[in-house]
């Protein structure tokens, strides 16, 4: 009769339970010095998150419900909810207009830069020396937020370049960033030029990725431009979109260096966002509770438009 065990189960068999027992216990041993091993080469990196991530993060949550002016950690008072409740009392400006203006600010900055591009990205597709011109559009994203701001607020100045143009063409000159009605608006619009370097990086190359052999069928079956674009482009482009508008909406929700090197939340609070709004509490006020509840809350918003997007992408990709 031929044997058909394992030569492992062979041994273990000849050798009776204890054998098998004996075999169990070296696997099981092994696998815990090499779980032993692992957590040994990630302990760098689990302690730099420790120190820097999870102390912080317990530390804003202690202060969220507390009471605290800073440096003296003696001096923390529990309040419970009350910092939470404080946002969202009435004649509270959190809630309107400093969450209301970041929600704007973030929406406009990912409908200009997506739209932006998309189109540029499309061009620079079909153009030659794409490198260079990728190059050019990437400048803005390594230029300190400092300096765009600056000659953007310099541009924008009755004198500047920009309403020196509307004068050219007959228009009258409009103050950008001293009016509430455009001071949003006009950060908006800087905000969108200097971020869309990065989207067309990231665009131009999903449109490598798309097979060419769908555009020559599509040439073969007569398809226009814009039929080709919004049946093959767009939908192959999703996985991009998707990254793009994401983190474009995650970094407007965050702004802050922008709005403070611009406009300082004025004239009034028309340009006030939720990241300046924490400085003030935290370095002006020295309100800290307040500041990290501010923080915690500004943290489901991102979680709840994030989770948001993933799931409009997602069903826009199963009904295709």
């Amino acid at each position: 009769m031929v044997n058909t065990l394992a030569p492992e189960a062979a041994d273990r068999a000849a050798a009776g339970p204890r054998g098998a027992e004996a075999a169990v216990g070296h696997r099981a041993r092994q696998r815990r010095r090499q779980t032993v091993v692992a957590y040994l080469f990630l302990a760098p990196t689990l302690l730099f998150f420790a120190v820097f991530l999870f102390l912080p993060l317990g530390f804003a949550l202690l202060l969220s419900m507390s009471r605290w002016a800073g440096f003296d950690l003696g001096g923390i008072d529990p309040v419970g909810w009350d910092n939470f409740a404080g946002l969202f009392a009435d004649g509270s400006t959190f809630l309107t207009p400093v969450l209301t203006n970041t929600l704007l600010f973030a929406l406009g900055t990912v409908v200009l830069a997506l739209a932006g591009s998309v189109l540029i990205a499309t061009c620079i597709d079909k153009l030659r020396f794409q490198g260079l011109w990728r190059t050019l559009y990437f400048l803005p994203i390594v230029t300190t937020v400092v300096a765009v701001g600056n000659v953007w607020k310099y541009m924008y100045e009755p004198g500047g370049l920009v309403n020196g143009v509307l004068n050219a063409v007959g228009l009258g000159s409009v103050a950008f960033l001293q009016d509430p009605d455009t001071a949003l608006p006009s950060v908006v619009v800087v905000q969108a030029w200097a971020s869309v370097g990065s989207a067309i990086l990231v665009l131009t190359a999903g449109l490598k990725s798309i097979p060419e052999s769908y555009y020559e069928a599509a040439a073969l079956d007569g398809a226009g431009p814009v039929t080709v674009f919004r049946r093959i482009t767009l939908p192959l482009l999703r996985p991009s979109l998707l990254f793009v508008c994401v983190t474009q909406f995650l970094t407007g929700l965050q702004s802050f260096a922008l709005i403070i090197v611009m406009t300082q939340g004025g004239p009034g609070d028309a340009t006030d966002v939720a990241a300046l709004e924490m400085y003030r509490q935290a370095f002006s006020y020295g309100d800290w509770g307040t500041a990290s509840a501010a923080a915690f809350v500004l943290f489901l918003v991102v979680l709840v438009v994030t989770l948001a997007q993933l799931w409009i992408f997602r069903r826009k990709g199963e009904d295709a």
